[in-house]
């Protein structure tokens, strides 16, 4: 009788831990997918292109996330987790250091 009660709790254990690692794994991907969003509009706006197309605008959305998060925390409304307005910001520092440093708007006018 013990037997079918505890197989019942173990499945409802692993279906629980399923669906959260479902809902966590969609969370990551509506970061990943924001902040390439917003990687790409900093890209546009800054003159010159980023490395890696769509990855590299990824990687400045996340990177410019992070600066943005800590030097302007809770500035502007967050959107799947992203807050938009410091990591907009964050990003732009991020692709125009980036311009600076390894300028690709010389390389790309030849």
């Amino acid at each position: 009788m013990l037997l079918p009660v505890v197989v019942i709790l173990i499945l409802l254990a692993f279906l629980a831990a399923g669906m959260a690692m479902a809902f966590w794994s969609m969370a990551i991907v509506m970061k990943l997918v924001m902040s390439g969003f917003i990687g790409g509009l900093a890209d546009a706006v800054v003159p010159g292109r980023l490395p890696y197309g769509p990855l590299g605008a990824v990687a400045a959305g996340i990177f410019g996330g992070v600066v943005g998060g800590t030097l302007l925390p809770s500035l502007g409304p967050p959107l799947f987790g992203v807050e938009i307005v410091p990591t907009f910001l964050g990003a732009l520092a991020v692709v125009g250091i980036f311009e600076i440093v390894a300028n690709t708007r010389s390389r790309a006018e030849l």
